[in-house]
């Protein structure tokens, strides 16, 4: 039996992470969509998932290609593989030939596991649609800060208001 891991943020899960997960599921009997912990994506992306690690664990796990989901809490791959077995690894074709590629290639010959790739989508990726959210979130936010600044004006012109007949009344007196 061939075991095969994809190891993936599934973060705003979209067609390129179905396309992994089928193709990964024709080329191995047992396939286990590794998800990576909220904490690792911060340490190695800088950012935090938009979705957090509990739902994105169950989206991957109702996938059915997918035989088993693993949270990944290590960026270590072969820490993962030494945790949980596998023949072979699967991985968008953008790694390919990369430093990052090859040095994945070598080390996990070493341990007897190969390297699959598969293509990349390009149309749709997570890094797209997290730009689409980071835009949409700063616009919320000038919109919030706008308003703020609105209802700041209107008090002061109500406050000033108010000050402009107490003197008015106190000229009547």
């Amino acid at each position: 039996m061939t075991i095969g891991y994809a190891a993936g943020a599934y973060d705003l899960f979209h067609v390129g992470h179905l396309n992994i997960l089928r193709q990964a599921k024709a080329n191995c009997d047992h396939l286990i969509a590794g998800v990576v912990h909220d904490d690792v994506l911060e340490q190695t992306k800088g950012r935090r998932p938009v979705i957090p690690i509990e739902e994105r664990a169950e989206i991957v796990s109702h996938i059915s290609y997918v035989d088993e989901v693993h949270i990944e809490t290590n960026p270590d791959k072969l820490h993962t593989w030494s945790q949980k077995p596998f023949d072979v690894f699967f991985k968008g074709d953008d790694w390919k030939g990369t430093e990052k590629g090859i040095a994945l290639e070598n080390r996990f010959a070493e341990v007897g596991v190969r390297v699959h790739y598969f293509p990349y989508t390009e149309h749709t990726s997570s890094t797209k649609l997290r730009k689409v959210v980071d835009l949409l979130e700063a616009e919320h936010d000038a919109i919030e800060a706008l308003g703020r600044i609105m209802r700041l004006l209107d008090d002061e012109q109500q406050h000033g208001a108010s000050i402009k007949r107490g003197l008015i009344a106190q000229e009547n007196d």
